[in-house]
């Protein structure tokens, strides 16, 4: 008997991520990562600019270490806020089709087969893609953080978007300089009690 046949679904959270994409292929992808509960682990917004905390300085110091870690990372513009991080990744492997100047997201052939156990060609484990990249962020940051701060966590899940055009590209990195001096707006913003 399969999990799914026992357990009837019940415990099974559906995937937001595109089901034909392949996340270690060449592409420009907009990431949100949140704090748990949205907990302003990170600093806070004064006069529309944020002010990092020890925590923020780490969360900031970690995304920048990326392309460190895993050389075909290239970053676009970030922003850590009070409770969360955004950001462009952009995988660019010289072993796939090269992602022009502003990466446009590139139709995926879909006849590869599937391995990687029930994960298949997705499995972070065996490829460098965006869950893998994502998976250590959060690990080092968890890790440094909480030596400052025992109560430390990250959300389970991130948020990622595909950038798929050069007007896209445009928009979200306005977004994100805009982060700050948008705050109160922001759909992320939460009063602490």
């Amino acid at each position: 008997m399969q999990v799914s046949e026992k357990f009837k679904n019940k415990y099974r959270i559906q995937s937001t991520r595109l089901q034909y994409w392949n996340y270690g292929r060449n592409a420009a992808y907009f990431v949100t990562i949140c704090t748990k509960n949205r907990t302003h682990f990170f600093g806070q917004i004064i006069s529309g600019t944020m002010i990092l905390s020890e925590t923020g300085k780490i969360a900031n110091q970690n995304w920048l270490t990326i392309p460190k870690q895993f050389p075909y990372v290239k970053l676009g513009d970030h922003i850590v806020m009070p409770n969360h991080v955004h950001g462009i990744i952009i995988i660019d492997k010289n072993d796939d089709d090269p992602v022009e100047a502003r990466l446009i997201a590139l139709p995926q052939d879909h006849s590869h087969k599937k391995s990687g156990g029930f994960a298949g060609n997705k499995n972070p484990m065996l490829n460098n893609n965006l869950s893998r990249i994502i998976r250590w962020y959060k690990g080092r940051t968890t890790f440094e953080c909480r030596k400052i701060d025992s109560d430390f966590e990250w959300q389970s899940r991130f948020h990622d978007h595909i950038i798929r055009n050069e007007k896209s590209f445009s928009n979200i990195s306005n977004y994100i300089i805009n982060n700050p001096a948008n705050w109160k707006e922001d759909k992320f913003h939460k009063t602490l009690l």
